[in-house]
């Protein structure tokens, strides 16, 4: 695969052909992809929510702005959440499957391996914003590994900020979770009339964006 040429080719979708779903081998992988997305510290702050049929999509309409209403008719969506608060209970979940996978062989230091994340993660304890923030930055990087691994298996996709992500909060009943709502993603393939396909690609050049410091 030529990381470069699937890069210049994928564009964000603005017709979604409502008929011609992702098959389930390939939402696998997708779902894979941000399971295995990386994060600070390893802290994994995210839950991935899948809305996959017409009655869900129904649901959230409410809480979808103007513009991006055509981009609903994408057969399956993924809403990313962030806690609201770490758990002592979150914590140590993480810290019994880092030591079920192997990650703490041969740790000989009396303190606890995840001291380091757990500290950091405290300095949020009385800052929720500065938490949901933090977490949020996660997310994005999850969802910027699913939009490039999508365009490496053929799946087409759209960012999806345009919500009302109280209202979503609201509908989905994140809030009785402890969850916020931070941002989705649109899966499907383009509709044959898809007013962006045959637009070109438009970046400011490399020299306006890249600089060395030697």
């Amino acid at each position: 695969m030529d990381i470069l040429e699937l890069m210049r080719t994928r564009y964000t979708t603005k017709h979604y052909d409502p008929n011609r779903r992702v098959s389930d081998q390939d939402m696998d992988t997708l779902l894979e992809v941000l399971r295995l997305s990386p994060s600070s510290t390893n802290i994994q702050p995210w839950k991935f929510y899948v809305i996959d049929t017409p009655e869900m999509k129904e649901r959230i309409m409410p809480a979808v702005k103007d513009f991006n209403i055509e981009r609903m008719q994408a057969p399956q969506l993924i809403i990313f959440t962030v806690p609201t608060c770490f758990s002592e209970e979150f914590f140590d979940e993480l810290y019994r499957q880092e030591e079920a996978d192997g990650r703490y062989k041969g740790w000989k230091s009396p303190e606890r391996p995840d001291v380091i994340r757990m500290t950091y993660s405290h300095k949020f304890d009385n800052d929720p914003e500065g938490l949901f923030r933090y977490a949020s930055n996660q997310a994005f990087i999850a969802l910027g590994c699913v939009t490039v691994a999508a365009a490496a298996i053929g799946v087409d996709s759209t960012i999806l900020g345009g919500f009302d992500f109280d209202k979503l909060d609201e509908i989905l009943g994140f809030k009785a979770k402890n969850e916020r709502s931070v941002v989705g993603i649109a899966l499907g393939y383009r509709a044959e009339n898809d007013s962006n396909a045959s637009r070109p690609k438009s970046r400011l050049p490399r020299k306006r964006v890249i600089e060395f410091l030697r």
